[in-house]
């Protein structure tokens, strides 16, 4: 079948342009601007209110019985399948992290045990107001994120952005791809395709880790809930244009600098020949050459139940596996900021910085910029209580742009075959909250 048919055109065009509909266009809702997914997810999580805690709990909860059975009985037919392995078969690290959570879920669920375990402060906090949000929102995402992976909307844009990678960023065209998967879809697929790109020696070490803990970027439904939870959902245009433009900022610096610009640029087997992926053919423009590609990915949608049990993975993904880590991560970084002084001392010298940008409440704020290193919902989540929207806003889009948490995109880039240690993200992350929150403060600044 040759690329250009017209039932390759119309696969092409139909998905992808509903999917950045879906994912992408602003809509007025209930007097408010928000994106179409959202919208769905509200409406899921209206429907089901009363019962959506319940079923959070019963997910985490059989999720971890799941676990431990895998682990006690190892039967074959999870074992043999890539995808229920990687769900119910986790590292030791990450089944004592989710069995911690479906304990905390449970006994704040029924509010036994401390009550600083469950307390409103606490996990009964991530019970009841956040996770709630997040099983809408991963249903919907996992279930329409094959609209933007599936039918060529990547590639296409991999080719337009060939000519702008490799002079502002040092990295290869294809790269854009990653990026966008992330922006637009989950930073794990993000972690995933530059892990994999890595192994099949396309990236070397430095474009590996440099796309692996810049470019996973937090997608648009993320950054939809954490705007959501301080309460500024009609500031979501603003919000996340200030996210971008703060994001090219970390972009274009910190790979200049150390840890990042330590790496070499040599492949996983130690070779360092660069071989050129991204070279346009003879007749070819970049536009033509992202058509085909395209179009060429569109052709190789044979099956739309395949696609349709893709988008059931993802959703299985993100609900079974990402809920009980937020759940125990987030718990246990709210305990140690309710109970203890350990995110104070380590925001003390942020505040300073804070006071000359002019951010109201600095000491409340500077509370919440470490915390995001655990988990990229904390600093929104204690940021509630902050009365000053301007300092809200600024905590919000700090916490979408610091990248690297360890529930989620740290974790996986450490479980990768990615080239970064765990050290090294902690400097990244402070690199990038350095470099983000001044021009974060400056868009609050103009907005509010």
């Amino acid at each position: 079948m040759k690329p250009s048919t017209t039932a390759n055109w119309l696969m092409f065009l139909i998905p992808s342009l509903l999917g950045v509909f879906l994912f992408m266009a602003p809509i007025s809702y209930q007097d408010s601007i928000t994106i179409p997914i959202a919208v769905l997810a509200k409406s899921v999580k209206g429907l089901l209110d009363g019962m959506l805690i319940t079923i959070v709990t019963l997910s985490i909860s059989l999720t971890a019985i799941a676990t431990i059975a895998t682990k006690l009985f190892k039967p074959k037919a999870v074992l043999n399948n890539s995808f229920l392995s990687g769900l119910l078969n986790p590292s030791p690290a990450w089944f004592v992290v989710q069995q911690l959570g479906a304990i905390f879920v449970v006994m704040t669920y029924f509010e036994i045990g401390p009550a600083m375990i469950h307390d409103g402060a606490t996990g009964g906090l991530v019970l009841h107001d956040l996770l709630p949000v997040l099983f809408s929102v991963f249903i919907f995402a996992g279930l329409l994120l094959p609209l933007l992976l599936n039918f060529g909307l990547l590639e296409f844009f991999g080719a337009l952005f060939a000519k702008v990678m490799r002079p502002i960023f040092g990295l290869p065209g294809r790269s854009a791809v990653n990026c966008i998967a992330s922006w637009l879809g989950d930073g794990s697929v993000g972690v995933l395709m530059t892990s994999k790109q890595y192994e099949d020696k396309i990236y070397t070490e430095r474009e590996a880790a440099v796309i692996g803990t810049t470019f996973t970027a937090v997608s648009i439904t993320f950054s939809l809930v954490v705007i959501a939870q301080v309460n500024l959902e009609h500031l979501f245009a603003p919000f996340y244009l200030t996210v971008c433009l703060a994001g090219f900022a970390a972009a274009v610096i910190v790979p200049r600098l150390p840890p990042l610009s330590w790496k070499k640029d040599r492949y996983i087997d130690g070779s360092q020949d660069i071989i050129d992926h991204e070279a346009i053919p003879a007749g070819h423009t970049a536009l033509s050459f992202g058509l085909e590609q395209g179009l060429q990915k569109a052709s190789q949608v044979t099956s739309l139940r395949k696609v349709l049990i893709d988008g059931v993975k993802n959703a299985m993904d993100m609900v079974f596996g990402v809920l009980p880590v937020v759940m125990a991560i987030g718990t246990v970084a709210l305990v140690i900021a309710e109970n203890t002084p350990v995110f104070n001392y380590l925001g003390m010298p942020f505040i300073p910085l804070l006071e000359l940008l002019h951010i109201p409440e600095a000491v409340a704020a500077s509370k919440t910029i470490v915390v995001g290193f655990a988990d990229m919902f904390l600093p929104s989540i204690l940021a509630a209580s902050i009365e000053s929207d301007l300092t809200r806003f600024v905590i919000a889009a700090m916490s979408v742009t610091q990248l690297i948490y360890m529930s989620e995109i740290g974790a996986l880039l450490i479980g990768s075959k990615i080239p970064v240690k765990a050290w090294e993200l902690f400097v990244i992350f402070i690199l990038r909250t350095l470099v983000t929150l001044p021009v974060i403060a400056l868009m609050g600044h103009l907005i509010f």
